[in-house]
């Protein structure tokens, strides 16, 4: 499909200029070629046109409509090697000047797409608004070039709901421990069982960026939450976050960034883990706005008073971005420092997706989905079996936009983990209706 933005501003550029896009292109082939473009199949259009340029490589409104459809397919070299054959033969030719401009600057080559639409504004008779939207594309190329320019985002929630297992734990009331089977089933009580509460969570968080280089960035950002309950402080949760890195773009847009990260983990008020590790990431940019990405991840983890739970965490994750939803998945191993601990030592897989798909102008809905499997790699010392989970965790709710950057968020939660532990067996549901700020 021919980018919304382009279509108009060749509309405004072909009119005021005395050169219709219907005049440029006088025969069928073209035309149906552009029809198919227009209709979303670019690469059929390409393919058509393409199969013709042996006998019309020295017709300049062949050569256009090929370029336009080469760009809108990807064949950005043939769209450039088209648009050269317009202005060879016609070098006052606007549109196929910013056509190439455009090309140039979809290869990564952004100095050169600048100097051509330098030579585009030098037309007295281009038309105001073409002429401002030109210009502003000049002071954007300008800006990468110098590796200028800097932005800062940010966001504040609050929530209030109800979880019926903020401890997730069991809600059976009595277990056999193998090691002393002979004196009957044990009983749970207090902090052994699922504890239900009401709760309030504040969240928030800012990030920067700011170019450095042509194509390089460095970023941080730093993110803070805490949840209270309302009658059970022990289980009162929150963390602080930040992270630190750098990126390089690519001429093809794709970019390779490095960050270091720091994590401090509160329970019931206390210190209880930090954690900080390093990750490396490669994104492929796709058309329409996708993106894959792979990553590979190093993380140490230390739990305060409890040693034999220290432990490193090795992983790898590939994921898949649309415009209306995340795919990903994770494989990796946690070790424990020391052997004594090597109950706690695991594999791991998950694999998530989340999704926020529009309803209305002021409404979407959002939710995911989540499996994640471990495998324990040494025989627990109470249950005297090696610990096997499966987890499954969904999402369901709704965003209400209110105003520009403010929204209603309901949500509904549901976890269900499986283990051959019995402690360790649990479900969990959380309803909570929260509030964002975004600026």
């Amino acid at each position: 499909m021919i980018p919304s933005y382009r279509s108009v501003l060749l509309t405004t550029v072909m009119t005021c200029l005395g050169c219709s896009f219907a005049h440029a292109t006088t025969d069928a082939l073209i035309n149906d070629a552009i029809a198919l473009d227009r209709a979303g199949k670019a690469d059929a259009a390409y393919a058509m046109l393409n199969e013709h340029l042996s006998e019309r490589a020295n017709d300049p409104d062949f050569n256009y409509a090929l370029g336009l459809v080469a760009l809108d397919s990807n064949h950005v070299a043939n769209a450039i090697l088209a648009f050269q054959r317009v202005l060879a033969e016609k070098p006052d030719n606007a549109e196929a000047r910013a056509e190439i401009a455009r090309a140039y600057a979809q290869s990564g080559d952004i100095d050169t797409a600048r100097a051509q639409f330098d030579t585009v504004l030098q037309d007295p008779s281009l038309p105001d608004p073409v002429r401002q939207r030109f210009t502003q594309m000049v002071q954007d190329y300008s800006k990468q070039i110098k590796g200028t320019g800097s932005d800062v985002t940010g966001y504040i929630e609050a929530a209030t709901g109800y979880d019926n297992n903020i401890n997730t734990a069991t809600s059976l009331t009595s277990v056999t421990l193998p090691i002393f089977a002979v004196f009957g089933p044990a009983s749970l009580s207090g902090n052994a069982r699922s504890i239900h509460d009401g709760f309030t969570d504040l969240q928030g968080g800012v990030s920067a960026v700011k170019g450095i280089a042509r194509q390089d960035r460095i970023f941080g950002s730093a993110l803070g939450s805490y949840r209270v309950n309302f009658s059970n402080a022990d289980f009162n949760q929150g963390s602080v976050t930040g992270t630190g890195g750098y990126s390089h773009s690519l001429a093809n847009h794709d970019s390779i960034s490095i960050s270091g990260q720091v994590q401090e983990f509160f329970l019931g008020q206390k210190s209880y883990r930090q954690a900080y590790g390093a990750i490396g990431q490669y994104t492929h940019v796709l058309e329409r706005g996708r993106a894959l990405s792979v990553s590979a991840q190093f993380f140490r983890f230390n739990y305060d008073n409890q040693p034999l739970q220290d432990a490193n965490r090795y992983a790898a994750a590939l994921s898949y971005a649309d415009r209306f939803f995340v795919v990903s998945t994770t494989v990796g191993r946690e070790k424990t420092l020391q052997s004594a601990g090597d109950a706690q030592s695991n594999y791991f897989g998950n694999a998530n997706i989340s999704a926020e798909v529009p309803l209305s102008a002021k409404l979407a809905a959002v939710g995911g989905a989540s499996v994640d499997v471990r495998r324990y790699e040494a025989a627990d010392a109470i249950f005297l079996k090696e610990r096997k989970d499966e987890r499954i965790d969904t999402t369901i709710g709704l965003k209400f936009h209110v105003g520009k950057s403010f929204s209603v968020r309901p949500t509904l939660t549901y976890t269900r983990n499986f283990s051959n532990i019995a402690v360790n067996d649990y479900s969990r549901v959380t309803a909570s209706i929260g509030v964002r700020l975004e600026f």
